[in-house]
């Protein structure tokens, strides 16, 4: 029997995080407080994300932790392994379509998530005002009163001094046509995902001790200007062609940028590397650097 009470929290906390979950669903976009329990890790490497997996986790799920789109990655693993120490019972998978909950951080799957799933992203900042405004109070008052004037003007002030918008990450995104959130750390490639998204999307603060949600079938749109639309990135090369995984050779995928130790050129993979073992699989090879041994 585990030393740990199933999901590590106490009963207590978990009725709490799923009140404040329930909430959060009830009322898209909006933050709420909750009481952010400490954690045997530091705060930012993603407690508020875990505090909501493990108190929605039931013992017959399946799991799947992802950081950055890979499973493989330090935080992945040890959070994996933490979960299903907490956990006796649970399932844990790399495959996006047998997962019921994904953890994830910095990244939502490339495969369209289905009805019956729920992703939980891990974030560090809640509030896409704090960029503008730097007292909670004023920034709630912004929020209840739909005022994003001065993130517009931040936007704006972008595209005079350089163009374009220059937001990675993090890019402002209005959930119902009423609160703006931000929506993680995710790059701009994956916010079009969580509009009309089949899945329950939550998100976690822990060390700011907010919960809010993206629920299925709900607007989520970014931030932009009617003659300057969003977009994503496009991985072209200075020729205007798009550049292919050297993995699987998908044209489809956010890409991931690293130099070749080799050689020292730069190469390209998925970031999502469960779709990128699926894409290989679908076509009948392996990956090209196993293909170069075969």
């Amino acid at each position: 029997m585990s030393q740990y009470n199933f999901g590590f929290l106490d009963e207590f906390a978990k009725k709490e995080i799923r009140r404040c979950t329930i909430k959060a669903v009830a009322i898209p976009g909006y933050q709420v407080p909750y009481s952010s329990r400490e954690m045997p890790m530091g705060r930012g490497f993603g407690t508020g994300g875990l505090q909501l997996t493990l108190s929605l986790i039931g013992e017959n799920d399946t799991l799947k932790v992802i950081d950055q789109g890979s499973d493989d990655s330090v935080n992945a693993i040890n959070l994996r392994d933490f979960i299903e120490m907490t956990c006796p019972g649970i399932n844990t998978t790399t495959s996006t379509d047998k997962a019921d909950i994904i953890q994830s951080r910095h990244r939502i799957p490339e495969k369209e998530l289905k009805e019956e799933q729920l992703i939980v992203l891990q974030v560090p900042y809640p509030d896409p005002l704090v960029i503008v405004e730097p007292s909670e109070e004023k920034r709630k008052q912004m929020h209840g009163e739909g005022d994003y004037s001065r993130l517009l003007v931040k936007l704006y002030e972008d595209l005079i001094k350089y163009k374009e918008i220059t937001i990675s990450h993090r890019y402002p995104t209005r959930i119902n046509d009423g609160y703006v959130i931000d929506p993680s750390p995710i790059p701009r490639w994956d916010v079009p995902k969580m509009h009309q998204s089949k899945a329950l999307i939550l998100l976690g603060a822990g060390r700011e001790k907010k919960i809010y949600a993206v629920p299925p079938y709900t607007d989520a749109k970014p931030l932009a200007f009617d003659d300057v639309p969003f977009r994503v990135e496009d991985f072209c090369d200075k020729r205007g062609k798009r550049r292919a995984c050297s993995k699987c050779g998908s044209v489809s995928s956010f890409l991931d940028e690293f130099v070749d130790s080799t050689n020292g050129k730069t190469v390209y993979q998925c970031s999502d590397s469960d779709y990128c073992a699926e894409y290989c699989a679908a076509q009948s090879k392996q990956p090209f650097e196993e293909s170069i041994d075969g």
